[in-house]
């Protein structure tokens, strides 16, 4: 497994072994990764985790944990203050840490988004060795093609070299949006945000999943290079659906992953658990 893992050039000879402990705890054989997202409780509000046809359950942000603890997946995804509170009952989870979010009530058309850090790099180690929890990386959210997208360049620059010299993955979730980007799902545009995330230096890159899934995923996928490209799981759908779905993206898209949330955690526990060992059988 080792010698199937590429190391940037920024991660310090000294750390190696670190970056390689915390890649080896987030995928599988393959390489591949399942990425449990969660950061929705900032991102959405409420909006996804309460209505008639939701479980009650799912209102409470510890019900995302105990799918993480209990599920198959490579990966928590979610931000340092949810993990801060509920952390220490759950040790044995690998952790991604969401450095940047933003709410949902401003609509898009009354202003470009823009997502700046909440937290840094070095809060996270801090948080890391003061804790003890099994932090394997950071997630950073860009807005390709927003009015304020140089800042969040240069931030997501940042956090990916930061977290480099500490032995953290880094995964830049890369959203075409804004005023500006007419079709953000287009396969063509997806391949201009992965290969941002390249060149950011991007272990993984999270990105919507394209209007068509089909070929056109590839030029997606070779357009990230060594960065390895995984895909939203969006809206929640039928189970049967959405499965063939991601069946496609790895069998005729080449993706390297998925990213999951909503289609997850909006289910009862028993129902989330069944789920995401299907998911995993996939990759």
């Amino acid at each position: 497994m080792k010698n199937k893992i590429f190391i940037p050039v920024d991660i310090p000879q000294k750390i190696q072994e670190l970056f390689l402990k915390n890649y080896q705890s987030i995928v599988n054989k393959k390489g591949n990764l399942f990425l449990f997202a969660a950061d929705q409780k900032i991102e959405h509000l409420h909006d996804d985790l309460a209505g008639p046809t939701l479980p009650e359950e799912i209102a409470d942000p510890e019900h995302f944990f105990k799918i993480a603890k209990k599920g198959k997946i490579g990966a928590f995804a979610t931000q340092l203050g949810l993990i801060a509170k509920y952390g220490k009952d759950y040790p044995e989870i690998p952790y991604i840490v969401k450095l940047n979010s933003k709410t949902n009530v401003v609509p898009a058309k009354h202003d470009d988004p823009l997502s700046s850090l909440l937290w840094d790099v070095e809060d996270v180690v801090t948080f890391k060795e003061n804790s003890g929890l099994n932090i394997c990386g950071i997630g950073y959210t860009l807005y390709l093609g927003s009015l304020y997208e140089e800042e969040m360049l240069s931030q997501a620059a940042q956090v990916v070299f930061q977290a480099h010299q500490n032995g953290l993955v880094a995964i830049l979730w890369v959203y075409p949006r804004g005023k500006h980007i007419k079709h953000e799902r287009d396969p063509h545009i997806l391949a201009g945000a992965t290969g941002v995330a390249a060149c950011l230096g991007a272990d993984f890159v999270k990105i919507q999943t394209p209007q068509r899934i089909d070929k056109s995923l590839q030029e997606v996928v070779r357009s990230a290079g060594r960065t390895k490209v995984i895909c939203a799981g969006g809206p929640s759908k039928k189970e049967d659906s959405f499965l063939k779905d991601l069946e496609k993206q790895v069998s005729v898209g080449k993706i390297n992953g998925f990213a999951i949330g909503r289609n997850i955690f909006q289910k009862t526990l028993k129902e989330a658990i069944n789920l995401t060992k299907k998911i995993a059988k996939i990759l």
